[in-house]
């Protein structure tokens, strides 16, 4: 796909994409326009797509960037292709038709349409909300803290997590923290949430100082928050090698190495944008392949 075209017909998998807007300018700090941004996409989809197929996603809309006006968006955005799959979900206020990104088609056609952030829950929809595969932790650092703490503070869950026999594998969130994924054996998203919150609770009675788990901002200043709460059934989070809509520049919720969180000093060590995300990809392949290892799926204690 060639990226100097306003406007260029395309074919995925068999389906012709008209992609618009192409010199937009979505990131003015680092010059990311519209056309890299699904170049970007389209390079890292081999990689990105086993953490979407199956789930019902959402996005962050920012048709003219992020320095316009956002929402996020569960429904099909206006225009969505009617080959891109939908899947009804439940929420507490109805039932909402929702996009599944089955295919780097459907994901180009997404991208296309200014959905550059995708999020996507813990459970597929074919196993349903009563069947979370995936346990996960979102550590924000409050202010006064930043990504390196949020490392330090990772590398303890990560010995609570093999104390209990889980594996976990560690994502930069692409903004200010990192995520922790484990693969679990199927549980309700009330049971994936109990046993987050106890252990968030435990790293708190551990580090009174230094973590906390209580949303309230306040409480948040010179200290992480271990968010358990996103392992609720009807939360989502920032797909693993998602872009990120910053101010200026795009970030990437990027996987990385336990040896590279242990010797991260200082943020930028572990900031990635689209292109360093698919070097990385091109050099060391899916850092976060583990996460699909039946071998290391277990079952919650």
């Amino acid at each position: 796909m060639s990226a100097s075209p306003e406007r260029q017909v395309v074919e995925f998998e068999g389906h012709r994409l008209s992609l618009s807007h192409l010199d937009r300018l979505l990131f003015p700090a680092s010059g990311h326009t519209k056309a890299q941004v699904l170049q970007y996409y389209a390079g890292i989809a081999p990689a990105l797509l086993p953490y979407a197929v199956g789930r019902a996603a959402s996005f962050v809309r920012a048709p003219e960037g992020p320095g316009g006006e956002s929402w996020i968006a569960k429904t099909p955005p206006n225009g969505s292709p009617a080959w891109v799959p939908r899947v009804p979900v439940r929420h507490k206020d109805g039932v909402t038709e929702q996009v599944m990104i089955d295919s780097t088609a459907a994901l180009i056609a997404m991208v296309n349409l200014g959905a550059y952030e995708l999020h996507v829950p813990q459970w597929t929809a074919a196993a349903g909300p009563d069947a979370h595969d995936r346990l996960v932790l979102d550590l924000d650092p409050g202010a006064g803290v930043d990504l390196v703490v949020c490392c330090r503070v990772a590398e303890r869950l990560r010995q609570l997590l093999a104390d209990d026999g889980l594996t976990a594998f560690p994502v930069v969130s692409g903004a200010k923290g990192l995520h922790l994924y484990a693969p679990i054996a199927a549980v309700s998203g009330r049971t994936a949430g109990h046993y987050a919150k106890r252990l968030a609770g435990r790293m708190m009675s551990e580090h009174p100082g230094l973590v906390v788990v209580s949303m309230v901002r306040a409480e948040r200043t010179g200290k992480v928050l271990i968010d358990w709460s996103q392992n609720a059934s009807a939360k989502t989070t920032a797909a693993p090698y998602t872009v990120r809509l910053l101010p200026g520049r795009p970030g990437v919720a990027a996987p990385v190495t336990w040896e590279e969180v242990a010797g991260c000093r200082k943020p930028g060590d572990l900031a990635f944008g689209p292109e360093e995300v698919l070097e990385r990809f091109a050099a060391d392949g899916d850092l976060l392949a583990g996460l699909a290892d039946e071998a290391v799926r277990a079952p919650l204690p």
